[in-house]
């Protein structure tokens, strides 16, 4: 079953991820790599981590504007 991004947002969430997903299994084959795969899975965690406030906050959130975080107070933790 194939998966239906939510927006145009999601689809490129999802094709980042996708991408570091096939890079890690490439690298998974090289010996001495282990520092950059940690990297790039701490990059996909991040990556993970915008896909799931896009999920939560929705139409309501922009990833492409730079205080996208700003116009859903429900997502900024109070001070």
């Amino acid at each position: 079953m194939a998966y239906e991004p939510g927006s145009q947002d999601c689809r490129l969430l999802i094709d980042a991820k996708v991408s570091l997903e096939r890079a890690l299994h490439t690298l998974s084959g090289l010996p001495h790599t282990d520092h950059i795969q940690r990297q790039l899975v701490s990059i996909y965690n991040q990556l993970e981590g915008l896909h799931d406030l896009k999920r939560a906050g929705g139409t309501d959130v922009s990833l492409r504007t730079a205080d996208w975080s700003a116009s859903n107070p429900s997502l900024n933790p109070p001070a």
